[in-house]
């Protein structure tokens, strides 16, 4: 639901849009069916699919092929893994290690036994070709980098032929292209269905409900899974190999695995590294699981998925992301502010649990990403451990952001400076170094239950993101359900139940901040309430005093009044990178990292750099008093 607008603030969103052009332009996108699918049996899409055991790879009564594909030494390399899982065990992520029983390792051995006589194939993308509904690639231990993909040209002129508008431009890579050039872009592609016999629409269409011109089903309930112990065993390198799990890339597709339409998908037990934008990328599909994989130093994202339902991560790890570890990024609008035409219920469209997500500059991302559950996970040593947002580019459908439910996570010591030169990571967007976790531009999401400790600037940070900002003529991008007369973010979003400072283990880790709101005037329904400090400490906010709703039985008492100190922020790094200063840590404090909690000083630097930011917005206001974020400062707010 839209809002009435106030004149534009926290423009601070014109400069997080400007994302760095990609090798690609991406195609329109548009959320698929929510239906299953019956037309392939059994039907596809409509819900999380189950993952197979790889034991019944072997059994030939099941529905589907299983194809194996292997190295000369994968049994050799299995034998090892194996003794190592004996004598150390293995993890799953950083904090999931886990042991390997002598009767697992017998089972292990002999289903790879069997697979090995049945490897017809030593690499993935002819074995993905091969495959159809229903059939299992099954990959053996070792190292696959796909030479005949690498050799194929990228932005091949020959493929030229195929590309088609968007919302802004020509020269999107539609689906046609993929099917016709899968490894233009892509070291390895599913591509889950024929080419549709109409055209896509040009332009495209404004209700993203439903995608046109889809053809029938060829890959759907596809299975890719590594045979090894853990997902170390089976690597996917689509850059540098030299580099083993680190920097650099040096990558030689833009895209490790893209997943595309192709409805019931799975992949498990695999680690990907190295792609030039994304490590794992899975579009328009109806039901996705990613289990007991890991992605390393993707120049964008370990994981995408964009425009997707009934989709599952789990068991995973995600480093060295040049923006996030993982994106759920404009998933199904199935929350508060859904289409009941097509989506009846409130339900949630997307969950992520039991991963860590660290070494990014943000452990999780999602531009629009409606109606996620991301539960039991661990966002640390990122620049920002979490970030949802409205910073809308073409082809992100589902404007307001909302929806989001986050609990039972563990927001920790994110203050890796990812802009420092040696870094090893090209950022690709200013963020806060030493930040938990914000909503950038939000409605009605849900954060509770969470442990936020040792983030030396702020635990969480909530503001405002006008409509304004994110379309119409000054920015010239279509984008549905934005206005830019009005402004739709940021209202309802409740903080309760969240343990501030303190570790799991009951230690005592301040943030430097605990709770940060622009305070934007007319935002309403925000509540803090309920969350709890360490033994003998008070929770830390900024403004002082945020309202707690009656403990959230009265969020209409909520509405922000404004606070020049932490819009001066927001404004200074606004004007700083709009300057062309870059990520100046001296213009913009947030691409430093900020001194510990409790070191000397650590209290007088904070107050002194609130206090010059505040200065420093209100007397830009007073020489621009007509600039849309500086009207609620300057005229009394009933004259709005």
């Amino acid at each position: 639901m839209l809002r009435k607008a106030l004149p534009c603030t926290a423009l601070l969103t014109l400069a997080l849009a400007g994302a760095p052009a990609l090798a690609h332009v991406e195609r329109a996108s548009y959320w698929p069916d929510p239906a299953p699918d019956c037309s392939v049996k059994p039907c596809t899409g409509g819900k999380v699919p189950k993952a197979r055991s790889l034991a019944s790879a072997l059994n030939r009564k099941l529905p589907g092929d299983t194809r194996v594909v292997c190295k000369p030494d994968s049994l050799k390399l299995l034998n090892a893994s194996i003794a190592g899982a004996r004598k150390h065990g293995y993890d799953i992520r950083p904090t999931d290690h886990r042991r390997f029983s002598a009767k697992q390792a017998r089972r292990r051995r002999a289903i790879n036994a069997k697979l090995f006589k049945r490897c017809r194939f030593h690499d993935i993308q002819p074995a993905v070709d091969a495959s159809r509904n229903n059939d299992r690639v099954v990959v053996m231990p070792g190292l696959y980098t796909e030479p005949d993909s690498r050799a194929k040209a990228t932005n091949d002129p020959a493929c030229a032929q195929y590309k088609v508008n968007n919302e802004r431009s020509a020269g999107a890579v539609s689906y046609t292209y993929q099917v016709h050039c899968p490894n233009d872009q892509n070291l390895i592609a599913v591509l889950g269905r024929e080419i549709g016999s109409g055209k896509d629409p040009d332009p495209p269409l404004e209700d993203r409900h439903g995608i046109p011109n889809l053809g029938k089903c060829v890959r759907c309930n596809l299975q890719l899974e590594g045979s090894g112990v853990s997902g170390d065993d089976v690597v996917v390198d689509a850059g540098n190999t030299a580099s083993g799990n680190g920097p650099p890339l040096d990558p030689a597709k833009d895209v490790g695995i893209r997943v595309d339409r192709a409805d019931g998908f799975v992949l498990r037990n695999m680690t990907v590294r190295h792609a030039k934008e994304h490590d794992i990328y899975v579009l328009e599909s109806d039901g996705y699981l990613l289990d007991r994989f890991k992605t390393f130093w993707a120049g964008e994202y370990g994981v995408l998925t964009f425009v997707e339902d009934h989709g599952l991560m789990q068991n995973c790890d995600a480093a060295g992301s040049g923006d996030s570890g993982l994106y759920p990024g404009a998933g199904a609008d199935t929350g508060t502010e859904r289409d009941t035409k097509y989506y009846p219920e409130f339900r949630y469209s997307q969950e992520i649990r039991w991963c860590d997500s660290h070494h990014n500059l943000a452990g999780y991302s999602g531009t629009d990403g409606n109606a996620t559950h991301i539960d039991h996970n661990n966002f640390y040593d990122n620049a920002l451990g979490f970030t949802t947002d409205v910073f809308t580019a073409p082809g992100h459908p589902g404007f307001p952001q909302d929806s989001d439910l986050v609990e039972y996570n563990n927001f920790y010591s994110n203050n890796f400076n990812i802009y420092a030169p040696d870094s090893g990571i090209n950022a690709s967007e200013p963020e806060p170094v030493g930040t938990g976790f914000w909503i950038a531009g939000g409605n009605s999401n849900v954060v509770r239950f969470n442990h936020f400790y040792d983030n030396w600037r702020r635990g969480t940070m909530l503001f405002a993101a006008p409509d304004a900002t994110i379309c119409g003529p000054a920015i010239g991008t279509p984008v549905t359900g934005c206005d830019p007369t009005k402004f739709s973010t940021s209202y309802d979003n409740r903080f309760y139940g969240n343990i501030m400072g303190v570790a799991p283990d009951g230690t005592v880790q301040p943030n430097g901040t605990d709770f940060w709101w622009d305070s934007y005037p007319t935002n309403t329904g925000n509540c803090w309430y309920q969350n709890r400090p360490a033994p003998g400490k008070s929770i830390t906010t900024s403004p002082s005093n945020l309202p707690n709703c009656s403990d959230g039985k009265d969020p209409s008492s909520s509405m922000g009044t404004g606070d020049p100190a932490n819009e001066g922020e927001l404004a200074g790094c606004l004007l700083a990178i709009e300057a062309g200063a870059g990520y100046n840590p001296t213009l913009c404090p947030w691409f430093a990292q900020p001194p510990k909690p409790g070191s000397p000083g650590a209290k007088e630097q904070e107050a002194t750099l609130a206090e010059r930011q505040k200065q420093a917005f209100l007397d830009y206001c007073a020489r621009n008093p007509t600039t849309g974020m500086c009207v609620p400062f300057v005229k009394p707010l009933g004259v709005l």
